[in-house]
């Protein structure tokens, strides 16, 4: 896979964008993604003006969009969360469980999708809690996490789940629970639950809305169908922890690497084959298919794709009367040492950005902040469109 990003996601929204737009019609936050994405790192969101104090060079940087759904501003909020964790993690093992809906359920999801994905949580969740206390007699916790692409950006709602192996019994007290290291719930029991549930969900969800007769066939065919659900042995080793974490938080529908090149009408990128073994090919698509698929994973304003379930929840952990230890343990320090890599990595890049890069020799520095230029109020889509080729 190339590692240069000689092509990025806004070069393909400029590319298409207006195409695109002429040809459906975008949500709000989708066109306010698009709009961002675009001019990320560009003047019109402000910047600063750096002088070389050597050669007197001059030199213009721009300020991030700061989009939850932008390739080029993902990474920093990876780092703040974990570093979030610190306080939070249990020193136990945990389990990577992997909740999947059959894609016959999509039509609900693009009708309302933020409906769609709060049952979906909901029903991961109250699976888990059952399941926890009918094997073990314990409320567990989990960390849960939206994903809704597959590789080559179809419509794939899923969510990963971090579960501990263990949880507080009737009386309060800590239990340890698993099943000789190798799985911590029957996944078949596990699924065939979680089914029961979400449907149930839809339906009592659907029939208050009086849609349900629209979806009572994407229903049906849902019951027919067998539902997986994958759990991952138990990651004892808390780096394993801190390296999911940062793997799986903020990940977004595609990243800039992946695109290979863009031509008139298509976009090349890379993705995985997972019933190839995951090998990684190259995908061809036309343009304004491309961002039709990237528009579906753009979340409803405000949704919280990241959530924390009991033992994992700051309300009920601190209900639960959970006691840390108070001596460092091998997690804080796994994790301080991250974190202290991550800064001293972040501080090599910030001194080499301040490095002139015309003499080589002197050092930029900042003379004046560049105001963010503010667009007259109009239509959304109209200033998008205005921003595009």
């Amino acid at each position: 896979m190339s590692l240069t990003n000689k092509y990025e996601l806004a070069d393909v929204v400029k590319r298409f964008g207006k195409q695109f737009i002429n040809s459906t019609n975008l949500s709000p936050q989708q066109t306010k993604a698009l709009r961002n994405i675009v001019q990320c790192r560009t003047a019109p969101l402000g910047g600063h003006k750096e002088v070389c104090n050597s050669c007197d060079s001059v030199k213009y940087s721009y300020n991030s969009c700061c989009d939850r759904h932008c390739p080029k501003c993902k990474h920093l909020k990876q780092v703040k969360w974990i570093e979030k964790l610190q306080e939070q993690a249990l020193l136990v093992k945990h389990y990577h469980i992997i909740f999947t809906v059959p894609h016959c359920l999509n039509n609900i999801c693009l009708w309302n999708d933020k409906i769609y994905y709060k049952l979906l949580f909901k029903s991961v969740w109250e699976t888990l809690r059952s399941f926890g206390y009918t094997h073990y007699g314990v409320e567990s916790g989990a960390i849960e996490v939206l994903h809704t692409w597959g590789q080559n950006l179809s419509l794939h709602p899923h969510i990963h789940c971090i579960v501990p192996a263990g949880g507080v019994n009737l009386k309060g007290d800590w239990k340890t629970v698993g099943k000789d290291d190798k799985y911590l719930y029957p996944v078949r029991q596990l699924s065939a639950a979680f089914k029961a549930k979400l449907l149930a969900a839809f339906k009592k969800e659907l029939r208050k809305l009086k849609n349900l007769s629209g979806f009572m066939n994407d229903i049906q065919k849902a019951y027919e169908k067998k539902w997986v659900v994958y759990c991952e042995a138990p990651m004892s080793d808390v780096s394993q922890v801190i390296k999911y974490l940062g793997q799986y938080t903020n990940k977004i529908a595609i990243s800039n690497n992946r695109i290979q090149n863009i031509t008139k009408d298509e976009v090349h990128f890379y993705a995985k084959d997972y019933r190839d073994n995951a090998t990684v090919k190259l995908v061809k698509m036309k343009g304004v298919e491309f961002l039709r698929r990237f528009v579906q994973h753009v979340l409803p304003k405000g949704f919280v794709r990241i959530r924390k379930f009991s033992v994992y929840n700051a309300r009920a952990r601190k209900k639960l009367n959970l006691q840390f230890k108070e001596k460092k343990s091998d997690f804080d320090e796994l994790l301080t040492q991250a974190i202290k890599e991550e800064n001293e990595t972040e501080n090599s890049l910030e001194e080499a950005l301040k490095r002139c890069p015309f003499c080589k020799k002197g050092t930029m520095i900042v003379v004046a902040k560049l105001p963010r230029i503010r667009s007259p109020p109009a239509h959304l889509p109209t200033l998008l469109y205005s921003i595009l080729y």
